[in-house]
């Protein structure tokens, strides 16, 4: 196959994202001074332009949920050869102790060569280090079976090439690793556990920060990516799961335990596949799914328990995120359970390269440790946009925070070059039981948050008022705590 290069990549993803935006995916500009666009902290403007706003304002609503019909046509799992090469045949011992990456990487490479199929990894406990896919290969580990990471950090050497949010450098090899690849996949009804505890890699989580500060440095001056070089006597941490620069990628049945950081990280990759995925795995940074400047991803039937976010969509930070400055697109995410632990379906915070078309439908969201249901996550350091944002048919059961939470000032706050936009999101059909805010929404006077439509949704239980600054917001058959919603000035 061509090396799936970044041109390569924007290759394969431009006419699908020429046809889009001739077809009118990014919402059109709305008119400034609807509700919430007042300039005091709660401030709610007039709740007579909140009703207004929408179609009958010349609003561009963006693609709408037809849009779905084109993910799930154009997003097809890899299909493999019937040739199966289990890791046993080429020396690997399931005793827990006995370290047999050389093994799976023999059977990957014979699987390979062969044209494709699966590499088995039969019962029992295999220990392990990196894993790396090769195109055509399905990592498929069976029922009973355990692929036990090493938690020896030499094992995930020598570097690979990665991003550590939101920048790209050489560090530590992911835990099951691909790049440049076609056709890959990790299956099964097994387990990957990667072993990590507050005893080895959670542990790194304070002394990772000049690591991350001086990658985010060599960023802003420039430094090639090659140059950038940690692993080794550093401590920023890998992924489970990362491909980079790939297509047609099914990660699939498989339960994820201990990640030291990231649980499933696509990154620059089309067509990506994720269901049926049972993660818990609460250290800290441990998000559930991350896609980053991927497009036409499908996430579908997962169970998350994380540490952080479930799924967190992202593009890239700073100035890394705007010499890439390639989106996370058309991303379609259903039917799944999401328990533990800030957001549930978060955009950002390394989002400098955009987020266009998230369609969420038909999940089941909360519990008395779940933050936030929708997490935008931006300010004028990390810039980007979040546009054509589409949630329905939600059943949230309970959050310790916000229904929504998009704030322009947290974390670094208004100190950035860059402004970020946030537009064309709606809510419908989202029935919330308890939560302590309904909404916490901050834009700038700038950069008004734009065209924000909440329809025929129910909260149930809220404790304590909005906060709602330059955001223009739309209400339809709204209620909260048994009354209409009208004006915003109701939830202030």
């Amino acid at each position: 196959m061509d090396d799936l290069t970044r041109k390569n990549f924007l290759r394969l993803g431009g006419a699908a994202a020429l046809a889009g935006t001739a077809a009118g995916l990014g919402a059109g500009p709305a008119a400034v001074g609807g509700a919430g666009a007042g300039t005091g902290s709660g401030s709610a403007g007039s709740g007579t332009a909140a009703a207004q706003l929408g179609s009958s304002a010349g609003i561009d609503p963006g693609p709408g949920w037809g849009h779905v019909g084109h993910i799930l046509s154009t997003v097809r799992p890899p299909r493999f050869p019937a040739r199966d090469f289990s890791i046993t045949t080429f020396g690997a011992v399931p005793d827990g102790t006995t370290l047999v990456t050389g093994a799976i990487a023999k059977a990957i490479d014979a699987c390979h060569q062969a044209g494709g199929g699966r590499v088995v990894v039969p019962a029992g406990t295999f220990l392990t280090g990196a894993i790396h896919l090769k195109s055509n290969v399905n990592l498929h580990v069976s029922d009973g079976a355990t692929l036990l990471f090493s938690t020896d950090p030499a094992q995930y050497l020598p570097v690979a090439l990665t991003r550590f949010e939101g920048a790209e450098c050489m560090n530590y090899s992911p835990l099951i690793y691909a790049r440049n690849c076609e056709n890959i996949a990790v299956t099964g009804n097994g387990t990957l556990d990667g072993g990590a505890t507050w005893d080895n890699w959670w542990s790194w989580v304070t002394p990772s920060g000049p690591d991350a500060q001086a990658l985010q440095q060599m960023a802003a001056d420039g430094v090639p990516v090659e140059d950038r070089v940690f692993g080794d006597g550093h401590h920023l941490r890998a992924a489970f799961i990362e491909t980079q620069s790939c297509r047609n990628v099914l990660i699939e049945g498989v339960t994820i335990l201990r990640s030291p950081f990231w649980e499933v990280h696509p990154v620059l990759s089309r067509n990506i596949t994720v269901r049926g995925l049972r993660i818990d795995s609460r250290g800290p940074n441990n998000d559930g799914v991350n896609p980053e400047s991927s497009q036409y991803v499908h996430i579908q039937d997962c169970t998350f328990n994380c540490g952080d976010d479930c799924i967190a969509i992202k593009s890239g930070r700073g100035a890394d995120g705007l010499r890439v400055n390639v989106p996370s697109e058309n991303i379609l995410i259903e039917n799944c359970t999401m328990n533990i632990r800030y957001g549930a379906i978060t955009i950002g915070s390394e989002m400098t390269g955009g987020v266009r078309n998230v369609f969420v439908r038909n999940c089941t969201i909360g519990s008395p440790n779940l933050y936030f249901g929708l997490y935008i996550k931006t300010n004028s350091v990390r810039g980007g946009f979040a546009e054509n944002i589409y949630l329905r048919d939600l059943e949230i059961s309970n959050l310790t925070k916000e229904v929504v939470s998009c704030n322009f000032y947290r974390s670094e706050g208004d100190v950035g070059p860059l402004t970020p936009r946030v537009r064309n999101v709606e809510l419908r059909n989202v029935n919330v039981g308890h939560a302590r805010n309904a909404f916490s929404i901050f834009g700038y006077p700038r950069s008004p948050i734009q065209d924000f439509r909440v329809i025929d949704c129910t909260y149930t239980s809220i404790d304590a008022a909005s906060s709602i600054q330059d955001t223009e917001l739309s209400f339809q058959n709204f209620h909260v705590n048994g009354q209409l919603i009208t004006d915003p000035a109701q939830l202030t």
